[in-house]
Formats: C-alpha cells, sequence, structure tokens
C-alpha cells in the first residue's frame, strides 16, 4: 500500500498555521499525513490529532507518524465529530486545525475503490468502507431527478439532464456494476465535439462521490465546530477542490467575522452577536507555478484561514 506523499499547498498551510512548538494540533482529513508530518517536525512538547475514516490512511499515516511516537494520536473517525472526539481525550481548545478536502491520490489511485474513471472496478467511492451507501446504490436506485440534481450541482455538468436520463435507460436493462459500464454510459450522453474538455466522465464520478460521502453536508455542519474549538490565536486552514465547498468555507468565515443580523438602519447592534474572530485571506491562497507544474490535482486548490480572538 504505498500512499503519495505529495501534500496539496503544503508549504502554504504550513506558513498559515502559525505552529507553536507547545501546541495542539488536528488534521480532520489525515489521508497520507503529508501535512500531519510538517507538522510534528515542529512540535516539541505540542500534541497532534490525526482524524481519517479511511482504514487504509489510518494505516499508512500511523507507518508515517511512527517515529514522533507519544506526540501523535490517530483516530478512525470523520471530521464532523472532532469536538466529541477531542472531548474524549480530554481536549477543550486546540491551536490549530487543517482540513485537505475531497479524494485523497491514493483513494484516486486504488483501482478496487473505484473513485476513478480511469480503472474498470466496482463502483463503490466510499471513503469509510463501514458505511452502506455506496456508488453503486445511487446510480441504481436515485430517481431521475435525483440523478440530475447532482450530477447538475455536485458535478456543474452541462449535459446533466442528458446524462441522468441515460443512467435511467441503461439500468432498467440490467443493473449498472463497474466504473467502465457508467463511463460508456456517460459518453453516450455527450455529444462527441464536447468530450475533447478531458474526460467526460471526470464532472459525474466527482457528482457521485460527493453524494456518497455527503461531502458538502459535512463540511457545512462542521465549521461553527471548529471555530469554536480554536483558542485566541488559533487558526483554521481549509484547502477545498471545488466551487461549492469554497463557497461554504468563503461564507462560514464572513458570517464567523461580521456575525451581526441587525437591520443596517440600525444606529447600534442590538442582536449581541460578537465576532469570532476574522478572516487571514481575503482571496483564497492559490498554489504557486512550481507546485502547479508538478501536480495537476492542485489546479482548482484553493485555501482559506480563519483565525480566532
Amino acid at each position: 500500500m504505498e500512499f503519495n506523499h505529495y501534500s496539496v499547498m503544503l508549504a502554504e498551510t504550513i506558513e498559515q498555521l502559525n505552529i507553536k512548538p507547545g501546541g495542539i494540533y488536528v488534521d480532520g482529513t489525515l489521508g497520507g499525513a503529508g501535512h500531519a508530518s510538517e507538522v510534528c517536525k515542529r512540535l516539541v512538547d505540542g500534541r497532534f490529532i490525526g482524524i481519517d475514516q479511511d482504514e487504509d490512511a489510518i494505516k499508512a499515516a500511523g507507518e508515517r507518524l511512527a517515529p514522533f511516537g507519544n506526540k501523535v494520536t490517530i483516530l478512525r473517525n470523520n471530521y464532523c465529530n472532532m469536538k466529541a472526539a477531542l472531548t474524549e481525550l480530554g481536549i477543550e481548545k486546540v491551536d490549530g486545525i487543517v482540513l485537505d478536502l475531497g479524494v485523497s491520490s491514493y483513494q484516486l489511485d486504488t483501482e478496487d475503490r473505484g473513485f476513478s474513471y480511469r480503472f474498470d472496478a466496482p463502483l463503490d467511492m466510499r471513503m469509510d468502507r463501514r458505511q452502506t451507501l455506496t456508488a453503486r446504490t445511487i446510480v441504481n436506485e436515485y430517481s431521475e431527478m435525483e440523478l440530475f440534481r447532482i450530477i447538475r450541482d455536485y458535478g456543474e455538468d452541462q449535459f446533466a439532464k442528458n446524462i441522468a436520463k441515460h443512467i435511467v435507460i441503461e439500468r432498467a436493462k440490467k443493473p449498472i456494476e463497474t466504473t467502465f459500464e457508467l463511463n460508456e454510459i456517460i459518453k453516450a450522453s455527450i455529444p462527441a465535439k464536447m468530450r475533447q474538455n478531458g474526460h467526460p466522465s471526470k464532472q459525474t464520478f466527482q457528482a457521485i462521490r460527493i453524494e456518497c460521502n455527503r461531502e458538502l453536508e459535512v463540511l457545512r455542519d462542521s465549521l461553527e465546530d471548529m471555530i469554536e474549538l480554536l483558542h485566541p490565536g488559533g487558526r483554521l486552514c481549509i484547502i477545498t477542490f471545488h466551487s461549492l465547498e469554497d463557497r461554504i468555507v468563503k461564507t462560514a468565515f464572513r458570517n464567523a467575522e461580521h456575525p451581526c443580523t441587525c437591520p443596517p438602519e440600525f444606529p447600534v447592534c442590538v442582536c449581541g452577536k460578537v465576532p469570532k474572530g476574522r478572516v487571514v485571506s481575503r482571496k483564497p491562497i492559490l498554489p504557486g507555478k512550481e507546485e502547479l507544474a508538478v501536480n495537476s490535482r492542485s489546479k482548482s486548490a484553493k485555501l482559506r484561514v480563519f483565525e480566532k480572538e
């Protein structure tokens, strides 16, 4: 099992975390522990907690972080349960949190996980293989309207309606079992002249993966908790790869900085909502030219940073 150790926007994230040698830091999407190992190198008497729901990630990260000994605690969990998980460890506040959202290079490159349209594999796409909902269930059991909504909203695919219609037609003949079967259906749904812009399945696969793992709901439901978990001066660094994720993070950060809900004509605030901190990155931080040249996955990456007051 070989995890790709290349972490997107590694230098930028570490710089923005402002790591204190004695601080407590959490990575909610541990993956291959690329960000984690850089955080741990900077800790003297600090503590690091890594969270991931993927058992393979837990194993790989455990091996990579073993040299840091008892500074490190690794939990198999979803980051949406971060607050409860930290409470169980007796931790109330932390100095920094990192989320690197989306699918890991390892998950994409492991053929039997069904995340990638490049390999013929069963339709799975679960980040946590303990859950029952799979990509196969979504493709074969969701209504045409639900499929259209997912592919349109999460895949931002202009041919969403046609793709959903073709999936429903084909699954009536026989269940759709594999990634390559789905590839063929998607390809047939898109006009030939429109297939030049990258792989025709890219957006639909992304959409099904987001739905399968409830990625946007998990993010939306977790941001407030994570801001609350920070010590004053603590930072939350989030790397997104999708415009919907980025919008959720941007909105949550803005609301935490300007929570007042009073009408603008009120001379003074009466709602009593006070700012929780400040948005460090007015505009998202983007990967540098060097990184873009060596890591195509970083192309759509955006880093946003919030600092607790």
